[in-house]
């Protein structure tokens, strides 16, 4: 599997928007087996969904995001993990052991999975569909 991430030097970018690299990670069992950074432009939100598709990703952990941009990407078929923050590599292990990143949400995102701002997003269901240490089977 590969996920995607948008970062700001050794850290996941805050505000999505103004990402300006992205990290694709190959995740195999419980480790990241190859890491490749490229160029990005996520206010370019068409190119930057092509970009997600051409390199296989199937999920993107980013920072804050507006509604418009989420929806582009969800409905490109693209699992979005939004509202992370903190420093990519403690984020990545977390993740790809399979165990939730909700720990790293964004200051202010209440611990009951209903944050005020990323209601919207997910219709009242919380951040990420991540429960009990494991991740979400689709």
């Amino acid at each position: 599997m590969k996920v995607g991430v948008t970062v700001w030097g050794d850290r996941i970018s805050p505000v999505f928007d103004a990402a300006r690299m992205l990290l694709v990670v190959e995740i195999r069992g419980c480790e990241s087996v190859s890491r490749e950074l490229l160029p990005c432009s996520p206010t370019r939100i068409r190119d930057f969904v092509n970009l997600l598709q051409e390199k296989g990703i199937g999920e993107l952990i980013c920072g804050a995001i507006s509604k418009g941009p989420a929806s582009v990407v969800e409905d490109s078929g693209i699992r979005l993990i939004p509202f992370i923050a903190g420093m990519v590599d403690p984020v990545l292990q977390v993740y790809a052991q399979g165990y939730t990143i909700e720990s790293y949400r964004m200051p202010g995102c209440c611990g009951n999975n209903r944050c005020g701002r990323i209601d919207w997003y997910r219709g009242g269901r919380g951040l990420v569909d991540l429960r009990e240490g494991k991740r979400a089977e689709e």
